[in-house]
């Protein structure tokens, strides 16, 4: 007999009233990644958290993928500067393009 694990339902929200992507896990909010927006175009993502009790699940690699996928298709740039986020972008090359190639020295990218 063969037991499957059912894995919790998640979703990532953009709540731009709140400035922020929260990550969902079922109905409740297991982390955010924060941002602002500024006059350039251009999105600032300046905090991203997991509730400590849903560590460990990628939930952060799974929150900042869909934040910065959406940030994309909306034509905005990103400014990294959440260490997770910049963290993320060094790490996944295909979207270093979302920083301006004349801010990437600030972020070491």
């Amino acid at each position: 007999m063969t037991l499957h694990v059912q894995q919790p339902s998640t979703q990532v929200i953009h709540q731009p009233e709140q400035h922020r992507f929260a990550m969902m896990v079922e109905a409740q909010t297991a982390g955010f990644a924060e941002y602002r927006e500024t006059g350039a175009q251009a999105r600032a993502f300046t905090h991203t958290e997991i509730d400590e009790s849903f560590q460990g699940q990628r939930l952060a690699k799974q929150l900042v993928t869909e934040a910065l996928d959406l940030t994309r298709e909306q034509g905005l740039r990103v400014l990294p500067y959440c260490p997770l986020v910049r963290s993320f972008i060094a790490k996944h090359s295909e979207y270093l393009q979302l920083v301006p190639a004349e801010r990437r020295h600030e972020f070491g990218l």
